[in-house]
């Protein structure tokens, strides 16, 4: 009995929200790698090319990042009952410390030891989201290349440096290229292997 509760999803959904609520210091950039261990490494219920496209969605869309994957991943595990309880399990904990501590933040804001602590975290959460941006940049790397990736790198640092452009107008172009894209190598792959076949065959 105990290990089929432990092994509910609903219950896995909770728990994996609550943890990321409860250690995502730092907003929603720093609680996405949080959620992604707790989605494709943890429990499986996403692979990383997956997890990338639910982020790109997810970033082009108006809200808190972090809720939205989170309502998304219980959604798709458990429909809208799923998305109710990862919604409510990750905004339960920093909403319950919010109301708790907010009689004593001003008290807290003038502490040295605080500030301290703070500035520690900050490196952390940079190297995590680091390590996160390396392994998407590695993924786009092995399917476009080297050059198509430095290509694609450079061309959205433009658009979003540079010109700029919103980031939720530059994920939808990239998304749109990516959709033409894996198009375009199906057809030239499906094309290639005809030629080599017949080939093959005159053999």
């Amino acid at each position: 009995m105990g290990s089929a509760w432990k092994n509910s999803r609903y219950v896995q959904l909770a728990a994996a929200m609550v943890r990321t609520g409860i250690l995502g210091y730092g907003g929603g950039p720093s609680v996405i790698p949080l959620i992604r261990y707790e989605a494709v490494s943890r429990y499986g219920w996403l692979k990383d090319e997956e997890f990338g496209e639910v982020l790109a969605v997810a970033n082009a869309l108006p809200g808190p990042i972090a809720t939205k994957i989170a309502a998304y991943l219980g959604y798709r595990e458990k429909g809208w009952a799923g998305a109710a309880v990862a919604t409510i399990a990750h905004i339960l904990p920093s909403s319950a410390a919010m109301l708790l501590l907010m009689s004593i933040v001003q008290l807290l804001s003038k502490s040295a030891v605080v500030r301290g602590m703070i500035a520690a975290v900050v490196p952390v959460i940079a190297v995590m989201i680091g390590m996160m941006a390396y392994e998407f940049g590695q993924r786009a790397v092995k399917g476009l290349g080297w050059a198509g990736g430095a290509a694609a790198f450079a061309l959205t640092f433009l658009l979003l440096e540079v010109v700029p452009i919103h980031p939720a107008i530059v994920i939808a172009l990239f998304l749109g290229y990516g959709a033409v894209h894996f198009r375009a190598a199906e057809r030239l792959r499906a094309r290639l292997d005809r030629s080599r076949r017949r080939k093959e065959g005159n053999a």
